[in-house]
């Protein structure tokens, strides 16, 4: 892997070389990724994402995280889709904005599982890429995965800002150069419905599944 720049070495808290990273997509991750390599972390991709919807888009998201973490070996956990379930729990929040409770629920779900996962597998450390995304609130998401660390003796949630250092615009530019999917919107069954309602509203057409790629301009695989 080429670094175009000088990186600091990341120490995991508690003074621990191991981690679980919840993974949400390989556009989020990539940065993450290329950030804990350099630092000689050892980790792990755990991939619990049953808000996906549907489930072609769901394909296309972990198949792509998939082919990152190929390339340099990184062990990566496949874990069960689990939609009914996000389903049933999201019931009576259909209609609630982005970061609002709904995403609230849908963190707590997925990290979760995620600490379930590090207490049942040995990691003493857990964290995510959702907090990369300038579209997510960053405090939210590390709530959420303090709360579900918090249910098992010792386990810690890593509280790292992504973002800072350039970590965004690296996100931008690990995507382009490996032509990740673009996802068009968060993920779930009602982000993609107010999504298509509000390009109806500006007069653009509805989101298209698997057709636009980091990297082309056209939008085309």
């Amino acid at each position: 892997m080429t670094i175009a720049f000088e990186r600091q070495p990341l120490p995991l808290p508690g003074g621990h070389e191991k981690v679980l990273l919840h993974s949400c997509c390989a556009p989020c991750s990539g940065e993450v990724m290329e950030a804990m390599q350099v630092s000689g972390i050892d980790f792990t991709i755990f991939f619990y994402n049953p808000n996906i919807h549907p489930l072609k888009e769901y394909e296309l998201r972990k198949n792509e995280n998939i082919r990152f973490a190929e390339q340099f070996g990184i062990p990566f956990v496949d874990a069960d889709y689990d939609r009914d379930n996000w389903f049933e729990r999201a019931k009576g929040m259909e209609n609630e904005p982005e970061r609002g409770v709904r995403c609230t629920m849908c963190f707590d779900m997925r990290f979760e599982r995620t600490a379930l996962y590090a207490h049942e597998h040995g990691f003493p450390v857990i964290t995510s890429s959702l907090g990369i995304s300038r579209w997510k609130n960053m405090q939210q998401i590390n709530d959420c995965g303090v709360r579900a660390a918090a249910r098992y003796p010792g386990l810690i949630y890593w509280e790292y800002n992504w973002r800072k250092g350039g970590g965004s615009a690296r996100m931008i530019e690990i995507s382009k150069r490996e032509q990740f999917y673009q996802q068009e919107y968060c993920g779930c069954a009602y982000s993609l419905r107010d999504s298509n309602r509000q390009r109806r509203e500006a007069g653009r057409a509805p989101i298209r599944l698997g057709v636009k790629y980091y990297g082309d301009e056209d939008g085309q695989a």
